[in-house]
């Protein structure tokens, strides 16, 4: 029992531990091409494009996968009489994607969303070009505002007066964090709170578009990236054309340091949504969001020194509220939710015997 009880710590923790290093390779990444290229719109729509080949290519191989599991059960099931057509329980991760599909009915469907997403994409980078790294989850703090302002609006909840005062912890923090930004930029103010409003109707509008690719993340996840790279195409042209053919003609569009960034930017945001989808599973969805809370920390932390930010007293309580006030969110949300859910139960009838 001891035995199998640290096989479970050990995995939990390398989990958690793998999302930890993914999620903060990924925006020291993008700081970094961001920093090297002036052409974020640019840089977005490559990273979808690869997005895009990555689901492909891991759509191509589930499928090979499949064709071999299914006449290999097929074999065995004329040899032994096993059952035709059951799933391995052991499918890898490939065995189970989907094939990429660009679906010209569903993705006029998931158009809205696909906006949205563009939006809220290029305003994640926009804020990370113009921010410090140690600032960046200060200026996009403000997401869970505008989740329980949409929610409201939207979907019609009822926010509780504990959730008003998490709120108010976490807005607190934004104010104190950007008086204790030496270098603020109010440029990247402006682009955290557009991405803090897109992100939040980003998690509405994921809701409503699932059923319309079979509930299946990946089938979104390619779509929606195909539908960007289309959305992205005249803001390209428009905005960053006349730039793109200068570098392109003094041969410092595709330097060996930009293209190995995009690649690798665009495999960690892959990476990302497997990443968190498994520490979800481990753990549970409250641990998963103070995984994410405490990662940001350590994140801004680590920018102090890495990318030689000013911590001031302010810029440091700052973060400090807001991350307390989101973990503070995230556990009255839960428990909110786990009340409702015992009250409803409780109210059934109980069923005759």
């Amino acid at each position: 029992m001891g035995e199998e009880s640290s096989k479970a710590m050990l995995r939990v923790t390398g989990v958690i531990a793998q999302y930890w290093v993914v999620s903060i390779s990924l925006v020291y990444i993008n700081k970094f091409i961001l920093s090297e290229q002036s052409a974020p719109i640019f840089i977005t729509w490559s990273q979808c494009i690869v997005t895009c080949v990555i689901c492909w290519v891991c759509g191509a191989l589930g499928e090979k996968m499949r064709e071999t599991q299914s006449g290999a059960t097929r074999e065995k099931a004329e040899e032994g009489g096993h059952a035709v057509g059951k799933p391995s329980p052991d499918s890898s991760f490939l065995a189970g994607f989907p094939k990429a599909r660009y679906d010209r009915d569903a993705a006029i469907k998931v158009l809205p969303l696909s906006m949205i997403f563009v939006l809220m994409i290029l305003s994640n980078q926009l804020t990370l070009k113009y921010v410090e790294v140690s600032f960046y989850n200060v200026a996009r703090s403000l997401t869970i505002v505008f989740n329980a302002i949409f929610s409201v609006m939207i979907l019609g909840s009822v926010v509780s007066c504990r959730t008003i005062a998490c709120l108010a912890v976490v807005i607190t923090g934004f104010i104190v964090g950007c008086e204790g930004e030496v270098q603020l930029s109010v440029l990247g103010v402006q682009w955290g709170l557009i991405s803090s409003v897109s992100v939040s109707l980003n998690s509405i509008y994921t809701k409503k578009a699932l059923p319309y690719v079979m509930n299946d993340a990946w089938r979104l996840t390619f779509i929606n990236n195909a539908n960007a790279c289309l959305l992205f195409i005249p803001f390209v042209v428009y905005f960053e054309g006349a730039m793109l053919r200068e570098q392109a003609s003094t041969g410092t569009l595709f330097s060996r340091s930009i293209v190995t960034g995009l690649v690798v930017s665009g495999v960690l945001g892959f990476l990302m949504g497997i990443v968190s989808v498994m520490q979800i599973r481990v753990t549970s969805p409250l641990t998963h969001n103070i995984s994410g809370t405490a990662k940001a920390g350590v994140q801004s932390i680590m920018a102090f020194y890495i990318w030689d930010n000013e911590a001031t007293v302010l810029a440091c309580v700052g973060i400090f509220l807001v991350l307390f006030g989101s973990s503070l969110y995230t556990y009255v949300k839960i428990t909110e939710a786990q009340k409702g859910q015992a009250k409803v139960e409780g109210g059934k009838p109980l069923l005759p015997k």
